[in-house]
């Protein structure tokens, strides 16, 4: 018998193969971010709210048919500032010419996708800061962020380098401009 040569698995190998084989309580999800295991609980009716407000609006008024997705796992390419991650954001928007969800795996590529949503839960920092940094470092070109703590809105744009170059934020009650494939501005009165 020929002895076959093994490739040396990593650490980081390691954990994301005992991340995919975690088996999660019904509701709850699993991410693996810049080289850490985080399981969230299910989310409260306030924060589904703030998703589905977003959701009608962006759905109903952009230039371009968007298809979007909850809970739909991103393979994020490790980037300046974020290792390989595997994230789950709360939604997840593409273009529908595009028809990324139809034969998409559990964990599907961020080529594509237009925009992300996080809406801040029981982890906010990690909204806030390490998955505004992996989302970058993919190249995922919008990133909006609901902060409920602050009560604010954050549209982060242009990434480049492990981060973006542009943000703007405001409080809940004024409209944020999406940029296009968007190209409206989205209301957040429903927000206060």
């Amino acid at each position: 018998m020929t002895a076959m040569a093994h490739e040396p698995r990593t650490q980081a190998d390691v954990l994301l193969e005992g991340f995919l084989a975690l088996d999660t309580p019904e509701g709850f999800r699993a991410e693996l971010i810049e080289g850490e295991i985080a399981v969230t609980p299910p989310p409260d009716g306030e924060h589904e709210k703030y998703i589905s407000r977003i959701v009608r609006q962006v759905i109903r008024q952009s230039v371009t048919d968007m298809d979007f997705s909850g809970n739909k796992g991103l393979k994020l390419p490790a980037g300046p500032g974020c290792p390989r991650s595997h994230v789950i954001p709360d939604a997840t928007f593409g273009p529908v010419k595009l028809d990324l969800f139809a034969a998409a795996d559990p964990w599907m590529p961020c080529e594509g996708v237009a925009m992300v949503l996080e809406v801040t839960s029981t982890r906010p920092q990690a909204d806030r800061d390490t998955k505004r940094r992996c989302y970058a470092g993919a190249g995922i070109p919008l990133y909006l962020l609901v902060d409920r703590e602050a009560t604010e809105v954050t549209l982060f744009s242009a990434p480049e380098g492990g981060e973006y170059r542009r943000l703007v934020t405001g409080p809940f009650g004024d409209p944020v401009s999406l940029p296009e494939p968007f190209a409206f501005d989205l209301a957040t009165t429903d927000l206060l």
